[in-house]
C-alpha cells in the first residue's frame, strides 16, 4: 500500500513513524503547506508543496491527511476525498454528522473510498462504545479522557489571535470515575467528569483577558467544562510541556438477570506517551482497510464502524484464525 502523508505536524511524522513498523506500508511522499525545502522528514522521505499532489496521483494509494480539526479538515479531506482514496482524524464530534455528508459526497463523485474520525477517539473508544451496548443494552456509557494533551483543543487555542503556542490537558475528575466503576451507574453532567487545564504563550502585547475569554467560551472545545488558563513564556512551554501524553477510560455498567440483579462493567483503557504517535498508529490501520474496501469497490464515506476487524490486520484470515481467534 502506497501512502501520501498531506501535512507534516506531530501526526504527520507519527504516521511516517506508523509506516515504518508495517512492511506492507510505503510512504511515497509528504505534502505540506510549507516551503518543501524548509521541511526535513525523520525518515528522509521526499517532500513536496501541497499543491502538487494530483500531479502524483498515480503513486498513491491513500492520503493520510494530518490537519487540525478546527479549521483544516472540514476543507482538506472532502477536497481530497475528491480524488484519492482519504483518511482523517476529524474529532469535533459534535460536527461529525455535517463532515461525514460532505467527504462522503465527495468521495462518491470521485469513485473513492474515505474514512473520517479514525484515531483513538474518536476512533477505537468509539468502537468499543458500540460493542459494550451491543451486549449490555440495559446500561450507560462513560467516557473519561486524561490526564493528558489533546492536540485538537491545543491546536483550537493556536487558532485564536495573540496566541503563539499552547498545550491543552484534559483532566478527569477522580470521583467521578470511582463512581462509575463502583457500579452505581450515576448521572454524570460534561462538567463533573472532566476539568481542562491550558497553557498559553501570548505574543507580546496580546490582550490576555480577551483570550481566555475566548478560550472559555469557544463551542463545542471548552463551554461546558471548568477550565483553567495559565499564561506562561515559550521557554516554559518548551520545558515542561514538550511531551504529548494521554489516554482514557471508556466504560460501560450494565445489568442482566430476571431483575437486572447482576451487575457488570467494561472497561478499555489506553495510557499513551505520545498521543500523535498511537493515533497514527490507527491511521496506518485504517488506510488499510480503506485500500480493501476500494479494491472491492465500497465506495464513499466510512467510519470506524464500518471497518471490518481483519480488514484492519496486514496478517491473512487464516493467520488470524490461527494466531489470535
Amino acid at each position: 500500500m502506497k501512502l501520501a502523508i498531506y501535512g507534516y505536524g506531530n501526526i504527520g511524522k507519527g504516521v511516517e513513524l506508523a509506516a515504518k513498523q508495517n512492511p506492507d506500508v510505503t510512504v511515497t511522499g509528504v505534502y505540506t503547506r510549507r516551503d518543501p525545502s524548509s521541511v526535513k522528514t525523520l525518515t528522509g522521505l521526499p517532500v513536496y508543496a501541497a499543491d502538487e499532489i494530483l500531479s502524483h496521483k498515480s503513486e498513491i494509494d491513500v492520503v493520510v491527511i494530518c490537519g487540525g480539526s478546527a479549521t483544516d479538515l472540514p476543507d482538506m479531506t472532502p477536497m481530497l476525498a475528491e480524488q484519492f482514496c482519504v483518511v482523517d482524524s476529524f474529532d469535533t464530534h459534535a460536527k461529525i454528522p455535517q463532515h461525514f455528508a460532505r467527504v462522503d459526497d465527495a468521495a462518491k463523485r470521485g469513485g473513492n473510498t474515505a474514512l473520517i474520525c479514525g484515531g483513538w477517539d474518536p476512533g477505537m473508544f468509539s468502537l468499543n462504545r458500540l460493542y459494550a451496548q451491543a451486549i449490555l443494552p440495559d446500561g450507560k456509557d462513560y467516557t473519561f479522557w486524561g490526564r493528558g494533551v489533546s492536540q485538537g483543543h491545543s491546536d483550537a487555542i493556536r487558532r485564536i489571535e495573540g496566541v503563539v503556542d499552547a498545550r491543552q490537558y484534559t483532566v478527569p475528575i477522580p470521583e467521578a470515575l470511582e463512581a462509575v466503576r463502583s457500579g452505581k451507574q450515576p448521572e454524570l453532567t460534561t462538567r463533573q467528569k472532566h476539568r481542562r487545564e491550558c497553557y498559553v504563550v501570548a505574543a507580546e502585547g496580546a490582550d490576555r483577558a480577551k483570550i481566555e475569554q475566548a478560550i472559555k467560551t469557544m463551542p463545542n472545545y471548552f463551554d461546558e467544562y471548568d477550565t483553567t488558563v495559565h499564561f506562561i513564556s515559550l521557554e516554559e512551554l518548551q520545558r515542561d510541556h514538550k511531551e504529548l501524553p494521554h489516554g482514557g477510560v471508556v466504560l460501560r455498567s450494565g445489568k442482566t438477570g430476571l431483575n437486572g440483579e447482576h451487575t457488570h462493567t467494561i472497561e478499555y483503557h489506553l495510557t499513551l506517551d505520545s498521543n500523535p504517535e498511537f493515533t497514527s498508529g490507527v491511521l496506518v490501520a485504517l488506510a488499510r482497510a480503506v485500500d480493501r474496501l476500494h479494491r472491492r469497490g465500497e465506495l464513499g464515506c466510512k467510519t470506524i464502524f464500518d471497518i471490518a476487524p481483519a480488514d484492519l490486520s496486514p496478517l491473512s484470515g487464516e493467520a488470524l484464525r490461527k494466531n489470535l481467534l
